[in-house]
Parts: structure tokens; C-alpha cells; sequence
């Protein structure tokens, strides 16, 4: 069975590219921070844009989805050793690929940007407030819930508990593969939710588009994993 569709495999191709146009204007955006020049270049007569604040969607969309793929990367090193299915490792694998490249890619917007990549004293997702949509109700949005409380390790929406993660450490053959599917499942609705937030609420073009790519490609992602769960006579947790 092939595990990751040729859609997803487009879908992943078109995040690439956005990944790519983020790193041009990253560099853009830090030439105009240094020049300090109230964001216009005088030789060409135009405008040139300035890098986030650090209390912006776009800086905390960066350090909080960059937490966030880091647990998915970590889950998925975990069932690789826990499993010999062969379709189970190679999502584990992909998802682990796509998400450190893309935390690479979020952490170095904030190196030239020149932000802090951690927020003292700020909770995480407190950008999901703010921006041009301020006020809308997080609850309104897959993975997300506005009651959400930090516990046990887990930060944001979606995210595996420290229990949780020593239940998938321990687990082995087919306990292991459904544990993983069904945390992993949780994870990326919490993750969409995110994406989706910065799509809206997000100013930088590129990383508007990188955020649509990520939740179109963890979408079809879903799909694959309740696949999966369907051929091990399991389903995704019932958190209602």
C-alpha cells in the first residue's frame, strides 16, 4: 500500500517551493532591519519590508510551530525503533523529514530576523489572539480549543504528554504502531489549527503560503493515518 499520495507528494513540492521564497525574503527583510531606513530603499524608489516584531503572528507562529514539529520529529524516531511495518516507518519517516526541514526553515526566519526563538514570560499561542482577527474563537478551528491548559509536558493543542511518550516508548510491533497513529493524529489537527492561524493572522507573504502548505499536506496526512488506524481495527481518540 502506498502510504503517502501522490497528492501529498504535490502538496509537499509546493511547501518546498514556499520554503524556498521564505528564505528570500527573510534575507530581505533582514537587509532592511540593518539599513534602518523606515523600510524604504532610496536607490530604487521602493518599498522594502521590514522583519516582524517579536510580538508578532509571524514570530510566534515561528517559535511555536517549531516546538511543535520538534515532537513530531521526536514521536517519529521513537515508533521507527519500536516497529518493523514498513508503511508505518515510512510515514514516520516523511513526517519526521518534512517537519525538521520546515522547523530548520522556522528557526532561521527568526535568526534573520533577529528575534529571540523562545518568548520569556509569554505563554505559547498567545499570537492566535492577535492580528488583524483579533478575538477570534481558537475553538472555531481544528486542534484547537480555547480551554486548552498547558499539563505534563504538553505545551500547545495536540501535543503528545510526557506519559504519553514513555507509553510510546514502551510499546513495541503493532501497540506501538496504533499508539503512534492515533498521537500522531492528535498532533497534526492541533498543528492544522495552528497553520490555518497563521494563514490568517500571519503579514509575511511567504509564510502564509508555507502555513496553507503545511495544513493541506497534514490533511492528506490524516487521511493516511486513519487508513491505518482502520487496518489495525482502531480509530482516531474520541476526545469529546
Amino acid at each position: 500500500m502506498t502510504v503517502v499520495s501522490e497528492r501529498t507528494r504535490r502538496t509537499r513540492w509546493a511547501a518546498g517551493s514556499a520554503v524556498a521564497a521564505a528564505v528570500l525574503f527573510a534575507g530581505a527583510a533582514t537587509v532592511a532591519s540593518a539599513r534602518d531606513d523606515g523600510g524604504t530603499d532610496h536607490h530604487a524608489a521602493v518599498s522594502v519590508p521590514r522583519a516582524p516584531a517579536t510580538d508578532s503572528a509571524d514570530a510566534g507562529f515561528a517559535r511555536d510551530m517549531a516546538v511543535h514539529h520538534q515532537q513530531a520529529v521526536e514521536m517519529s524516531f521513537i515508533v521507527r525503533d519500536r516497529t518493523r511495518n514498513e508503511d508505518v516507518r515510512r510515514l514516520a519517516y516523511d513526517i519526521a523529514n518534512t517537519q525538521a526541514n520546515q522547523r530548520g526553515m522556522l528557526l532561521g526566519w527568526l535568526d534573520l530576523w533577529e528575534l529571540p526563538k523562545t518568548s520569556a514570560g509569554q505563554e505559547p499561542m498567545t499570537w492566535m489572539a492577535g492580528g488583524e482577527h483579533a478575538g477570534h474563537d481558537m475553538a472555531g478551528m481544528p486542534g484547537m480549543d480555547d480551554n486548552f491548559q498547558a499539563h505534563d509536558g504538553a505545551l500547545m493543542p495536540g501535543m503528545a504528554t510526557r506519559t504519553e511518550l514513555k507509553q510510546l516508548r514502551g510499546a513495541s510491533g503493532r501497540k506501538a504502531e496504533i499508539l503512534y497513529l492515533q498521537l500522531m493524529t492528535d498532533h497534526h489537527k492541533g498543528g492544522i489549527g495552528m497553520a490555518r492561524g497563521c494563514a490568517d493572522r500571519c503579514s509575511v507573504k511567504a509564510e502564509k503560503r508555507l502555513a496553507r502548505g503545511m495544513a493541506e499536506a497534514q490533511q492528506s496526512e490524516l487521511d493516511a493515518m486513519a487508513d491505518l488506524l482502520a487496518e489495525r481495527g482502531a480509530k482516531p481518540r474520541d476526545h469529546g
